[in-house]
């Protein structure tokens, strides 16, 4: 199959677009064929080796745990789902190796939900990573509740753009941080916007002067201490992006696959509570040009690289010598 791989850490050159190996599909496992796949920074961040302390590398390394599109085999063990259904996926797994910026990706059962139907592939592919993380912060670590005050950081960004949707859905008052340009972007997903930068502290001192109930930090550093600053009296504080959150009483989140989890998310897309923005498409062999715009960190919503179009309505999927995937309308390997 084709599918994008590095061999060893470094930037966005040591990608490489090519023939690699079928992916094998264990009995608690689904064959998807992949249609889109979300570029998210902990890529680029896997890439470059900075999370070599948190997961080994087997190279060639598969870069990718966003995807969407459709199954075409369960494993041996597999009862929840079948042959032509659409499904989304939060695919990590302990190690790098095995990601979905392929053709194909053999998907453990329960890092997958069914694609909310309202939602195109690109969107969907959005959702998984990005709105785990914020469900399982803002439900989960924050608690937050009907009637308080969150404040969301890069709220224009791919978490905090579904972070902002889903504290509103709980019935909370949302001040998101964000560029001048995105502030109407923010407002329209339900949040009050503040710029970043100088003067943080005492713009979100006039908006709630007896502090915010909670923060969902996503940028850490110097802002991880601002917000720490900005918490009300038993206020809660938790970080996806800075450890030293832990030193200010806080917590520090790393979203985990969660086939119920993921579900409800799935619901709340099919309700129009959340939606997913997508900024910008790229074919998979344009993956590197993906993570460069990801990486330059202004990116509004998300950014997709598609894998595979639509295929014929009299496709037939079927396994082959050595699990080679055939389908009768294309009479061929896939």
């Amino acid at each position: 199959m084709k599918a994008i791989s590095y061999r060893r850490y470094g930037g966005p050159e040591v990608l490489e677009y090519g023939e690699v190996r079928d992916p094998t599909v264990g009995p608690d496992q689904v064959l998807v064929k992949v249609r889109a796949a979300a570029v998210n920074p902990v890529d680029w961040k896997c890439r470059e080796g900075r999370l070599d302390a948190l997961l080994d590398a087997v190279f060639p390394v598969i870069p990718g745990w966003d995807v969407s599109g459709v199954v075409v085999r369960p494993g041996a063990a597999v009862t929840e789902f079948a042959a032509g259904d659409e499904v989304i996926g939060y695919c990590r797994e302990d190690f790098l190796s095995r990601g979905t910026f392929a053709e194909y990706v053999a998907a453990p059962v329960r890092a997958l939900a069914r694609k909310p139907r309202t939602l195109s592939f690109e969107e969907a592919a959005g959702l998984p990573l990005a709105g785990l993380t914020a469900y399982q912060v803002l439900a989960g670590a924050l608690g937050v509740n009907r009637g308080e005050t969150v404040l969301v950081h890069a709220a224009a960004g791919g978490v905090g753009s579904l972070a902002v949707q889903i504290a509103v859905h709980l019935g909370a008052r949302v001040i998101g941080t964000a560029s001048e340009r995105n502030h109407a972007y923010v407002r329209d997903l339900g949040g009050e916007p503040v710029a970043y930068g100088e003067g943080l502290a005492g713009r979100v001192r006039a908006l709630v002067p007896e502090g915010v109930d909670a923060v969902f930090d996503t940028v850490g550093g110097d802002t991880l201490k601002t917000s720490a600053n900005l918490l009300a009296p038993e206020g809660r504080l938790a970080s996806i992006a800075d450890p030293d959150v832990l030193g200010y009483g806080g917590r520090y989140c790393f979203a985990r696959p969660d086939a119920e989890d993921l579900t409800a998310l799935s619901r709340l897309a099919e309700q129009g509570v959340v939606s997913v923005h997508v900024q910008e498409t790229f074919p998979l062999e344009r993956t590197a040009d993906a993570h460069r715009l990801n990486q330059e960190g202004r990116t509004r919503g998300k950014i997709v690289v598609t894998v595979d179009r639509e295929p014929p309505q009299d496709t037939v999927w079927t396994t082959g010598e050595e699990g080679t995937l055939y389908s009768k309308s294309q009479e061929g390997t896939l």
